[in-house]
């Protein structure tokens, strides 16, 4: 898969003939004037790539042009036929390039990925007739401190994760929203979630999911030695700083989107905040973000009762 390192786009900018902004983070569409169209795979299976030469096909009737497992600057739409963990690997240049996203689940979780396999035509039909809305999902940028070096900002869609790794003990991080002390975590590590991210590991680490219009950061502690070291939420304008404290160990990583991005040693310091850039999520035409809640958790009913 080939990814081009992303340019700065200007902050705030949408592209004014296709989208009319209803709500802060919630835009409906014109119909898109697609020429150019990219399709991502998850690797490692046959059907995939099987869909993707079906929608090659398809656009070709329709004279549009399409690139595979490529994202590039010019692309009216990117589709990704797999699973959350295929979107997730391609967000940060989607959301640098302004690139609206369709997720078509191949895969087993399908937060993100929204549209089944046997809706693919039905969402694309809707499309390019205009019928269907973009969500602007928030992301966070990362970056590590460590005596005078900072590193490159690395940026996620749903989180990033300080995690001991194979130390047998808890870990101690000092935080603090902007200039405001917050805490020292003592626990197995320590989440920073956009509100897409808050069905991920943080659902599991026992945070709250935040509905993905509330622009807001969440922090939660893995494990936490005191039970009352609770989840906190932040407005998306502060900038979180945590320090670990000296003598820790060695096999303590920062995971971006699941990704390694860092190993931190003591006293370095992790920098976080809110992106300037969002992601442009088409959103299924079939499925409400509480009907995918009900189904991926198992929520009791699937219909409204009286």
């Amino acid at each position: 898969m080939l990814l081009k390192p992303p340019p700065i786009v200007p902050k705030n900018w949408v592209r004014a003939e296709t989208l009319v902004k209803t709500t802060s983070n919630r835009q409906s569409s014109r119909k898109l004037q697609l020429k150019k169209t990219g399709i991502i795979l998850r690797q490692g299976s046959e059907e995939p790539g099987e869909i993707a030469t079906e929608l090659r096909d398809w656009f070709a009737q329709k004279a549009i042009k399409v690139v595979i497992d490529e994202v590039q600057p010019g692309l009216d739409l990117l589709i990704i036929l797999g699973g959350d963990g295929t979107l997730l690997h391609v967000a940060e240049q989607a959301s640098y390039y302004d690139i609206p996203v369709l997720g078509i689940n191949l895969g087993d979780l399908g937060f993100l990925t929204e549209v089944g396999r046997e809706d693919r035509y039905e969402a694309l039909n809707a499309i390019l007739n205009g019928e269907f809305t973009i969500e602007k999902r928030m992301l966070l940028k990362a970056r590590l401190l460590s005596g005078s070096h900072k590193s490159a900002w690395r940026y996620a869609l749903n989180d990033v994760v300080i995690s001991k790794g194979n130390i047998d003990r808890l870990i101690q991080l000092k935080a603090w929203a902007d200039d405001d002390y917050i805490t020292t975590y003592r626990a197995d590590g320590l989440i920073f979630a956009t509100p897409t991210g808050t069905t991920a590991y943080n659902l599991s680490a026992g945070g709250p999911i935040v509905h993905p219009s509330l622009d807001s950061i969440l922090v939660t502690p893995i494990c936490p030695f005191m039970l009352d070291s609770r989840p906190v939420l932040l407005s998306p304008k502060t900038r979180l700083i945590t320090r670990l404290i000296a003598g820790q160990g060695r096999d303590i990583k920062v995971m971006v989107d699941g990704q390694l991005a860092w190993d931190i040693q003591g006293n370095d310091t992790l920098e976080i905040r809110a992106s300037d850039n969002h992601l442009k999520l088409i959103g299924s035409p079939k499925k409400g973000y509480f009907d995918i809640l009900r189904n991926k958790l198992n929520w009791g009913s699937s219909t409204p009762g009286k």
